[in-house]
């Protein structure tokens, strides 16, 4: 049998330095959602099968990366032929977990619960620049509170982080786009679409960043949709223009499938986050914006990054998905990372070399070094330690010159050669 020394497809070998830009973004994201007062978790990368395909995670449930059953009850579902082969699968993020572990956690946590994960998840997913099967997700999520501070809360916070991080590659310009589920769901109400109908309309609604207007009519006609339908809702999307203020989009649909307290609400949102913004940083109303999840049921957001034709976090409001666990809706709202997005842009603008401090030393040490010798080197090693350097104990190579080279690479600024 051959073995292949690549990753798998759409996963990756971290080399030490990836690892230390890695750990270094990972460490101001919990340092500033800590600050915050996010509380950090962790939930098992395997959930049961039935959570996974419950028709809450859009697409992604396309995606899942099923574990089979083991032993003789596999072989129960071999035999009898029509059985579902798996029980458990990979986590495809880390909102459906999430929901799961308050469910069984919720007597035991604080009411608003603020949540804070970091960790992998794995989707079947076409790997490209920024876009793995296997990748690591950041979440925070605010638990029990039902009012537009969360929101607030969450995109601040998110914000916040975001410019930490990218100021260190020169960028400050990115965009929070926002919007509301029950609005785009009464534009469709407006135009004749059936409440079952929503979903699809949205489906193809989702796509205007990639086909445009004349893309999602044609998209809708193909579906089967009635064309006086389509020409309704696309009519009122054609007349949508940028800088379009909440109340105007409002003004728009039918009364009777859209409570002015959601529009109200959602400009709540906006007049309060844009002060805390930073420099180069703007939130706007994106009327066109539906985010691919099924488990959204209020408001929306997605930040892009000028230059970029990709999404960098995103998330929204989910107020039904806990209580499919619990039997009692409890009010949910979260902000997802693009952690591998954010990894990527930073190497694109030569911050991914991420080296070790300066200082960094090695001892090198000979292969005729006698014992007391090398005590003496491990000791002043481990005293350099103490103060605060990192110090590396090497057995010298007979290429010497390319075993530097090497260790430069990583950061060391500084060789001790012991020969004896």
């Amino acid at each position: 049998m051959k073995f292949i020394k690549t990753p798998v497809k759409g996963m990756c070998d971290m080399l030490p330095a990836d690892m230390r830009l890695r750990e270094h973004v990972l460490g101001m994201i919990k340092e500033t959602y800590g600050a915050c007062g996010f509380m950090q978790i962790e939930t098992p990368v395997m959930e049961h099968i039935e959570n996974l395909t419950s028709k809450q995670g859009g697409d992604n449930e396309k995606l899942i990366f099923k574990v089979m059953k083991r032993g003789a009850e596999l072989q129960r579902a071999l035999d009898k032929g029509d059985g579902e082969l798996a029980d458990n699968g990979l986590r495809y993020d880390l909102t459906v977990p999430l929901a799961r572990y308050y469910a069984n956690n919720k007597e035991k946590l604080p009411t608003p619960f603020k949540a804070m994960q970091l960790g992998n998840v794995w989707r079947a997913d076409n790997p490209q620049k920024g876009r793995f099967r296997q990748f690591t997700q950041c979440d925070i999520d605010i638990l029990g509170d039902d009012s537009s501070l969360a929101e607030i809360e969450l995109i601040t916070a998110t914000a916040t982080m975001l410019s930490k991080i990218l100021a260190e590659a020169n960028l400050n310009a990115f965009t929070i786009h926002i919007n509301d589920r029950r609005m785009l769901a009464a534009a469709a109400l407006t135009a004749g679409f059936e409440q079952e109908e929503i979903g699809g309309a949205l489906i193809s609604l989702d796509k205007f960043d990639k086909i445009g207007m004349d893309g999602i009519e044609k998209d809708l006609l193909e579906s089967g949709y009635a064309p006086e339908k389509v020409e309704k809702y696309m009519a009122f999307y054609r007349s949508v223009r940028p800088g379009m203020e909440i109340a105007d989009f409002c003004a728009g649909v039918n009364g009777k499938y859209l409570e002015a307290r959601v529009g109200e609400a959602l400009a709540d949102i906006v007049g309060c986050v844009q002060p805390m913004l930073g420099e180069g940083v703007k939130i706007v109303f994106d009327p066109t914006l539906v985010r691919g999840m099924g488990y959204y049921t209020g408001p929306i957001f997605e930040v892009t990054l000028d230059g970029y034709n990709f999404a960098i976090a995103g998330g929204g409001r989910y107020d039904q998905m806990i209580g499919k666990f619990s039997g009692q809706n409890v009010s949910a709202c979260g902000f997802s990372i693009g952690f591998e997005r954010i990894v990527t842009i930073l190497k694109d603008h030569e911050q991914g070399s991420f080296k070790l401090p300066e200082g960094s030393v090695a001892y090198l040490i000979g292969s005729k070094v006698p014992t007391a010798r090398k005590a003496e080197v491990l000791a002043q090693a481990a005293e350099a330690r103490k103060a605060g350097v990192v110090a590396t104990v090497l057995p010298m190579s007979k290429n010497m010159k390319h075993q530097i080279e090497l260790l430069e690479a990583e950061g060391f600024t500084k060789f001790e050669k012991i020969y004896e």
